[in-house]
């Protein structure tokens, strides 16, 4: 599903009424995503910005053919916005939403497992294929079609990384913000088969941290799946105190687990390259694929 988002894929963002939803309806569909509809329980808003409003998934899937959905919901409220999108027949759901109680992300994923749907979140800024659609907040300044997929947990590393590809004349094929909570949809593992089989991809950016198991889940992946393209990693942090979350819920060290030295040594012994700091990995980049720009 991520893989084949366009300029044409229906879009709906469920609590579009609100100061988040309005705005970044507005902003998503000002880059070209095919914003068709939003919903709201204020049943009195019949549209916002010219986009009709709808007062659930399944009557805004209805009328607007919507395949994807982007919910501006807060932490308490996001389950029941994926258990309607799903109940609708959505089959992409990104929540921006930090913070979504354990209990109810796990019943998240296994909804969405169930329903065959992909979850993007929880704690995401969103994904985007850069001169076609963005699902979430991905500021538009740091988007440019180019070879370079890019997955991460942090949002505000990965925009300084997807900028200075966009300035440097690089950009990126598909970008995905899998988010930092512990436990969500899409991690870094699963996003491997997708840039393995996009035809725009030529090189994979891990945007890590310190914390948590993903990033040695990913070595794993990487290594078993055959290093179809090239991977290049970078950790953000250097020390975390075991058991202690830093910045996001799912920074954790677990002895040996979860910290830089562990995430290095696995990616590297997969077969990727992990750099130090964001110039040493864009200047690999500009070296490798400066004649390769979009």
């Amino acid at each position: 599903m991520i893989g084949s988002l366009s300029r044409a894929t229906p879009v709906i963002v469920q609590g579009i009424t609100g100061r988040m939803g309005r705005s970044h309806a507005a902003l998503m569909r000002t880059y070209g995503t095919n914003i068709v509809g939003g919903t709201s329980v204020r049943t009195d808003t019949k549209d916002v910005g010219g986009i009709p409003v709808f007062a659930s998934c399944a009557d805004a899937v209805l009328a607007t053919g919507a395949v994807a959905s982007v919910a501006m919901a807060p932490p308490e409220e996001t389950w029941g916005a994926v258990q309607e999108a799903l109940a609708a027949g959505i089959k992409l759901i990104v929540t921006v939403a930090e913070g979504v109680p354990i209990h109810d992300a796990v019943k998240i994923g296994r909804a969405v497992r169930r329903a065959g749907a992909v979850w993007v979140g929880a704690s995401t800024p969103g994904l985007a294929v850069p001169g076609q659609c963005k699902l979430g907040f991905l500021p538009d300044v740091c988007l440019k079609p180019g070879p370079l997929g890019i997955m991460s947990k942090s949002g505000t590393l990965s925009y300084e990384v997807g900028y200075r590809l966009a300035r440097g004349g690089l950009g990126q094929s598909i970008w995905v913000g899998v988010g930092g909570d512990p436990v969500k949809g899409v991690r870094f593992a699963d996003m491997l088969p997708v840039y393995f089989d996009d035809p725009r991809t030529k090189g994979i950016i891990l945007v890590g941290e310190v914390g948590g198991t993903e990033e040695e889940e990913c070595a794993e992946a990487y290594a078993r799946l055959g290093a179809r393209k090239p991977l290049y990693a970078l950790i953000a942090g250097r020390e975390a105190k075991e058991g202690v979350s830093m910045g996001h819920a799912g920074a954790l060290v677990h002895g040996e687990f979860g910290t830089i030295q562990s995430k290095t040594k696995q990616l590297t012994a997969a077969g990727a390259q992990v750099f130090g700091s964001i110039e040493s990995l864009i200047g690999r980049c500009e070296r490798i694929y400066r004649f390769d720009k979009r």
